[in-house]
């Protein structure tokens, strides 16, 4: 199952010098993840401080420890917005409706 991850880095209460010490360490996890095939995708953010991911786990859970997992995270620098997709039906696949 595939997820989109929005990071949002909290500049209102950390400076540059602080981002400094975490994003070798977000660079290093973002790097092993992709390696072992769980992000399939990365991008700076063109909107605000961030990031954008695409995770490839097997459920929300699994993402959600994942996105636990990252240095910006852990230390609370960043905002995580973690948004589950499905395939889209213009390419013929039928999805179960949802109630």
């Amino acid at each position: 199952m595939q997820f989109m991850v929005l990071t949002q880095r909290r500049t209102e209460k950390h400076d540059a010098a602080d981002f400094d010490t975490v994003i070798p360490a977000e660079t290093h996890r973002a790097r092993t993840l992709y390696a072992e095939g769980v992000v399939r995708h990365a991008w700076h953010r063109g909107d605000v401080a961030g990031a954008c991911l695409i995770l490839e786990v097997p459920d929300a859970e699994a993402a959600q420890a994942i996105v636990d997992s990252l240095p910006l995270a852990v230390s609370g620098m960043a905002d995580f917005t973690v948004v589950p997709l499905q395939p889209y039906r213009g390419f013929g696949v039928t999805l179960p409706h949802s109630t």
